[in-house]
């Protein structure tokens, strides 16, 4: 049981919103296909997990892999990892957001692929339920108001279709009151009640600065595997922004929170949250444009220093796919 105590930092307008989420997922071929192929993501990045350099990190994202558009995943196909259990304490379902009138178009291509899908209603929207190759839970939303850029659009799909970036995250806990207090103090404000899901958003509001939170009452509780959401990654301006949290949240609430992690292209934390969610906190930058130009984006794998020294054996440790 987490226990608040009064402090004068206030961190609520340091998280801006949305910066990435992260799935274990199943063969990479697959996942490059669906996620590219079908839902017309751009790969931005091929890199590995810098945890376990056996196994790829794909990042998809817009044109430029703009925080709040990527979706990122581990393919453990073959490493011994068991399959998941979405659940409770877990990040329950990723929605993406498209323009108006999408959600047709989207509707007939999942069936021509030979996806199930249904249609459910939240807070006065269309969702469109749908699943990845993995089993993940995934949805789509018209927001005609989200304008992020640059879009990335394939020759099958019009820019008028396209997945413009992550509109929210569904967060599944068993007692949400706990979390939602938690939630507003680290910076989404709750802002409507639609049955078992609560809306919040932060200050900059709308698409890409959304949660979700879902009531998981007679959920399993979620087990990390095979085709579940890892966790969720909110965005700050700067590592100092990160760092203030940091304090925060060991001062105020006693979580364990780790030491700063260089992940390259953006540097975290990590910890997890009132109802068992774990949670990163990321840099907006440096971005993916460090070791690739704009047009190059995802056509090569990319190492950091420390591993670039061990390629052709990383190489070797990596399953094949094609683009």
């Amino acid at each position: 049981m987490y226990s608040i105590k009064l402090h004068p930092m206030n961190i609520q307008n340091l998280i801006k919103g949305l910066h990435h989420v992260t799935a274990t997922v199943n063969g990479a071929q697959e996942d490059v296909d669906f996620y590219t192929k079908l839902l017309g993501l751009r790969l931005v990045k091929e890199t590995v997990n810098f945890d376990n350099e056996k196994v790829y990190h794909f990042y998809y994202g817009n044109e430029m892999g703009s925080p709040s558009t990527i979706f990122t995943t581990f393919p453990y196909k073959g490493q011994g990892v068991r399959d998941g259990v979405i659940g409770t304490g877990q990040v329950y379902e990723t929605v993406f957001s498209v323009a108006g009138g999408a959600l047709g178009f989207w509707e007939k291509r999942m069936k021509e692929h030979g996806l199930e899908t249904r249609r459910e209603k939240r807070f006065g929207y269309e969702f469109l339920l749908f699943e990845d190759p993995s089993g993940l839970k995934l949805s789509m939303i018209e927001d005609d108001s989200d304008n992020r850029e640059p879009v990335w659009t394939t020759g099958d799909i019009a820019g008028e279709n396209a997945i413009i970036g992550i509109h929210s995250v569904v967060l599944a806990v068993e007692e949400t009151g706990e979390t939602v207090s938690f939630l507003n103090d680290f910076g989404y404000s709750a802002i409507k009640k639609d049955g078992k899901y609560t809306l919040l958003e932060t200050s900059e509001k709308g698409a890409g600065n959304s949660l979700i939170l879902l009531d998981g009452s007679g959920l399993p509780n979620g087990i990390n595997g095979l085709g579940t959401v890892h966790h969720v990654a909110h965005r700050v301006d700067s590592i100092e922004d990160s760092l203030k949290i940091k304090a925060y949240l060991e001062d105020a609430y006693g979580i364990s929170v780790t030491e700063i992690r260089d992940r390259k292209y953006f540097r975290s934390i990590y910890f997890r949250v009132p109802g068992n969610v774990l949670f990163e906190v990321a840099t907006s930058g440096p971005g993916f444009l460090v070791d690739e130009s704009r047009e190059e984006l995802g056509s090569s794998l990319k190492l950091p220093d420390w591993q670039e020294i061990r390629r052709d054996q990383i190489k070797k440790n990596l399953a094949p796919f094609t683009r």
